[in-house]
């Protein structure tokens, strides 16, 4: 759970810093071609000292506000794969995913080799995430979870892939939330505020693949809008305790975790250009949310509006 506070932070500070980065676009007239290039290495070194700032500061920090108050033990898995209908999983694979489509622009601003810059930036969050794992593998408290760690490695995969293929992200993963009810049951794990919560209830929070169609079918119809997307959601409902059982002192059960199938239309913010660059900025920052539209959902056999 407490590695899932920084999932947002982490999206969103990537996605905000991508935006300054000023790297050519890549036509389809050029994509598979490998050019040789010369490493800028003024450029180089400002992303390596910033990576191994970012790392440091966020380590300590984590050590400081985490771990520092719980004893240390030998390093050890723990299986936590069952737990939150594994919303704590798409969330490190949707950290990782971003992690490394902001680690690829990056890499690729320095003037690093296509290739180069894709494998090194696409693998940014698998590095990132699986230090912490380390840190919940030495703690008695937690424990590092192999679950966790195929999750972060999809996610840097679902970025590389994509870049090796087409040089873009015609597939993507998105977030949404909206306040539950059960937050309550539960405030010290699912949050206090809408803030917390929006962080922490997984009852609120939707995950979800959102696929580009102009892209992904290939349409030469310069009318077709190029941000149409579809995006198929999954989340989770009555959840007050990681396991998927759970009773009250007086012996009350709460009731049966649900799980969730969602599918919606989507808007991919990205393809959205405007003669307005701080318009387009913002556009592209909060690109990893998912855009509000009427939404089928599956649930129990049941199909809702």
């Amino acid at each position: 759970m407490k590695n899932n506070l920084l999932i947002l932070g982490i999206v969103f500070a990537l996605q905000t810093n991508a935006q300054d980065w000023d790297i050519p676009e890549i036509t389809k007239s050029n994509w598979n071609i490998e050019t040789p290039k010369s490493v800028d290495k003024r450029k180089r070194n400002i992303l390596l000292i910033s990576e191994a700032t970012a790392y440091s500061i966020s380590l300590v920090g984590l050590n400081q506000l985490w771990y520092a108050d719980y004893p240390k033990s030998k390093f050890h898995f723990i299986n936590d794969n069952g737990e939150w209908l594994q919303m704590d999983k798409l969330g490190h694979l949707t950290a990782s995913y971003y992690s490394g489509v902001a680690g690829i622009k990056a890499y690729q601003w320095t003037g690093m080799s296509r290739k180069n810059a894709i494998w090194y930036g696409g693998l940014t969050g698998t590095y990132f995430l699986t230090i912490i794992e380390i840190l919940d593998g030495q703690s008695a408290e937690w424990g590092a979870s192999s679950g966790d760690l195929i999750a972060n490695s999809l996610g840097s995969f679902l970025a590389i892939s994509q870049e090796l293929m087409w040089n873009e992200q015609r597939i993507q993963l998105k977030y949404s939330y909206s306040p539950s009810q059960w937050a309550e049951e539960n405030p010290e794990q699912l949050g206090g505020t809408h803030l917390q919560r929006a962080l922490k209830d997984y009852n609120g929070q939707t995950y979800w693949i959102s696929l580009n169609l102009k892209s992904l079918l290939s349409v030469q119809n310069e009318a077709f809008p190029a941000w149409v997307s579809v995006s198929l959601g999954h989340s989770g409902n009555k959840m007050t305790e990681p396991s998927p059982v759970y009773k009250t002192e007086d012996g009350n059960s709460f009731p049966k975790r649900e799980r969730q199938f969602l599918l919606s239309f989507d808007v991919d913010l990205n393809k959205i250009k405007t003669k307005n660059k701080t318009l387009n900025s913002i556009f592209h920052t909060f690109g990893f949310l998912k855009f509000p539209a009427p939404t089928l959902e599956l649930r129990n056999g049941n199909l809702f509006f």
